[in-house]
């Protein structure tokens, strides 16, 4: 299947369309699209609140001519099955679409290429598979939940430039510049929820919400806390709504963290690790949850604990122009690694400049 130059412009700009509903759709996909006719975009639409109109729906809402004959680019196939909303599919056989191109088929089981028949069954052109690593990219999120039944999950750490996130006796205020903890409430500002573990809480209490930059919808707070240590005047607990996943049955300590407004979720144990909180299951219960994206803010030894568990896909390393010293705090807590061949190879998939320090986006897997 062959695509025009002007199939990819358009597709772009549906692509560019997503960073609309980036912090807001989950947990739906940012969906973005528009609508073509004679070779010029007549409408445009994106996703931005569940419950809320999908983006093909917009787009031909805001229409400025009628949408009979028109190509319609969307980031994601037309879903096919009654939600909160009704199926996308109709309303474009209804509209008189002529062509529909999608960059992606939705892996949600009940679209799954269903979108894409509905559409052709109604004489409509449907395609897919146009700019679709681009696509995948912008909807990592929502494709990792529905096919791998957990969340998309970053670590967010702050080094020096020997890879250092504190001095020994935990001073790590502030490591990096200005620039940089706003990007990082940027970052905070698109993942479904923030985790961090009971060292943190108990070192640093942090709050985790998002302060330095807009944001419509706040993340829900996460900590993985396996003996219940956290106290009920936490700062993570404020405003409610924080969830604590741990592996104790003490119920006590359990009642007065849901007094202080907390979702309390017992997790089964570690088989490896007796009293620790199993971090794959965690996972698996953020993705039931619904949430898309998870960033971590978290200590040396919960990073090394979730990229032993093989729930973490990508690393946001901001690198500050310094050096601390071997005495200062690492980034992951992990086994002795005997040899190079054992090592945890990751890729770089992004590195730019923020104030003075770097960003450096790392990937694991393939």
């Amino acid at each position: 299947m062959s695509f025009s130059a002007a199939d990819h412009a358009f597709m772009a700009r549906a692509l560019a369309l997503t960073e609309r509903g980036r912090d807001t759709s989950t947990p739906n996909p940012n969906v973005g699209c528009v609508l073509v006719k004679d070779g010029r975009i007549v409408g445009e639409g994106w996703h931005a609140r569940a419950g809320e109109p999908h983006a093909e729906i917009v787009a031909l809402a805001n229409a400025t001519e009628d949408a009979r004959g028109a190509t319609l680019y969307v980031t994601l196939e037309p879903c096919a099955h009654h939600g909160r909303t009704g199926p996308c599919a109709d309303k474009l056989v209804e509209a008189g679409v002529a062509r529909v191109v999608s960059a992606l088929r939705d892996p949600f089981p009940q679209v799954n290429g269903r979108g894409l028949e509905r559409l052709r069954a109604a004489g409509i052109q449907a395609e897919a598979g146009l700019m679709e690593a681009q696509a995948r990219e912008v909807h990592r999120g929502f494709l990792s939940r529905v096919t791998r039944g957990r969340p998309w999950m970053r670590i967010k750490a702050a080094a020096s430039i020997d890879g250092r996130t504190a001095m020994a006796s935990g001073e790590s205020q502030w490591i990096t510049g200005e620039a940089a903890r706003r990007d990082v409430h940027a970052l905070r500002a698109r993942s479904c929820a923030m985790l961090t573990g009971i060292g943190t809480v108990i070192h640093d209490d942090p709050q985790l919400t998002v302060r330095h930059v807009p944001c419509e919808r706040q993340p829900r707070r996460v900590v993985v806390d396996s003996r219940l240590e956290m106290k009920p005047n936490a700062r993570i607990l404020h405003g409610g709504g924080t969830i604590v996943f741990t592996a104790s049955d003490d119920g006590v300590r359990r009642a007065a963290l849901e007094a202080a407004g907390a979702e309390v979720v017992i997790v089964p144990h570690d088989a490896a690790k007796p009293g620790r909180t199993d971090l794959a299951a965690v996972a698996r219960m953020l993705g039931e949850r619904g949430f898309n994206e998870v960033t971590v803010e978290t200590g040396a030894r919960l990073n090394g604990s979730l990229l032993a568990a093989g729930v973490i896909d990508e690393i946001v390393l901001y690198l500050a122009p310094r050096i601390l010293g071997d005495a200062a705090q690492g980034l992951f807590a992990l086994p002795a690694i005997e040899r190079l061949k054992d090592s945890i190879g990751v890729r770089i998939a992004e590195v730019r400049s923020v104030g003075e320090d770097l960003r450096v986006t790392l990937r694991l897997g393939s």
